[in-house]
């Protein structure tokens, strides 16, 4: 069994890699409205304003080197202002 303060700590790094959000492999977002661990989950929040993107279908965490660190399919369409809130939770396998 992994200790939770071990996968505290990988959440911590996790948080400290993610520096931007890229919606559809263009669409960059960089300022977080939320940007936190607590425990062993990261949250992170931030706003997509309407006519950005008609639709998101895949959302990237990526570092500021451009490195993947999470990667989901999604479908949300963007009809008006829209703020995304997104979590990771480190956990046992």
């Amino acid at each position: 069994m992994i200790p939770t303060t071990f996968l505290n700590e990988l959440a911590q790094y996790t948080n400290t890699q993610i520096a931007k959000v890229v919606l559809n492999g263009s669409y960059e977002i960089n300022t977080f409205r939320i940007k936190k661990v607590e425990a062993d989950t990261v949250e992170l929040e931030y706003f997509l304003p309407a006519g950005s993107v008609s639709e998101v279908t895949l959302i990237e965490l990526k570092s500021s080197k451009g490195q993947v660190v999470s990667s989901n399919e999604a479908y949300v369409p963007i009809t008006s202002d829209t703020i995304i809130k997104h979590t990771m939770t480190m956990k046992e396998v």
